[in-house]
């Protein structure tokens, strides 16, 4: 039997989080057969960017990351402008040290370069020089894709990171390293909704 904690995904939620970001990834995950918790710093109610009211699940203090099969970071404001959000990193570096892997798009990649977690593996973003302003280490890792996933290595999780304007891949990387598509299912997938493929469709539907 599969444990409660293989097939759920917890979103971090904060004020002006960017909610478009993560829009096709826990849809899809959600249709086949994960459960999305929201983790806040608080359970108090939070304002996405689109204005959407959103109310915890639970607090950051209760997250295990036992419990998860993955951690979803988006976009901020508050990445940015202070350390509001810095728990948030520091709950990452905590699910890769125990070996589960961990998902940063947007402004959430600067907060994990600040943290250090980005120096020793294979990353991106928005642009090299955003990372760089963080005065991080891993300089030498950016890569120039639409988003990536670093393996991780003795016994650390895997990372995905991704730019603000790559939804759909940042979401192909997460449901490949989840294992929710098979190879062929997962490349139809992202031909529909980043290329509008129609073809693909069919491919989705097993025809």
């Amino acid at each position: 039997m599969t444990s409660s904690s293989a097939t759920t995904v917890h979103l971090a939620v904060y004020d002006t989080f960017a909610d478009w970001e993560t829009g096709y990834a826990t849809a899809h995950l959600t249709q086949n057969g994960y459960t999305v918790r929201t983790v806040g710093l608080s359970r108090e109610p939070v304002t996405t960017m689109g204005g959407l009211r959103v109310q915890p699940d639970l607090a950051l203090d209760e997250l295990r990351p036992q419990d998860s099969a993955l951690l979803i970071l988006t976009g901020a404001a508050g990445w940015d402008t202070g350390d509001t959000l810095a728990p948030f990193a520091r709950a990452a570096r905590t699910f890769l040290d125990a070996g589960v892997p961990v998902a940063a798009i947007c402004g959430a990649t600067a907060g994990l370069a600040r943290e250090g977690l980005l120096d020793d593996r294979a990353h991106t973003s928005a642009v090299s020089f955003y990372l760089a302003a963080t005065g991080y280490a891993g300089g030498e890792r950016y890569v120039e894709v639409d988003a990536v996933t670093d393996p991780g290595a003795d016994g650390a999780g895997r990372l995905i990171t991704a730019g603000p304007t790559e939804p759909v891949a940042f979401a192909r990387e997460v449901f490949a390293l989840l294992g929710v598509y098979d190879e062929k299912k997962l490349d139809a997938w992202y031909r529909l909704f980043h290329d509008s493929d129609a073809s693909a469709y069919e491919v989705l539907q097993g025809e």
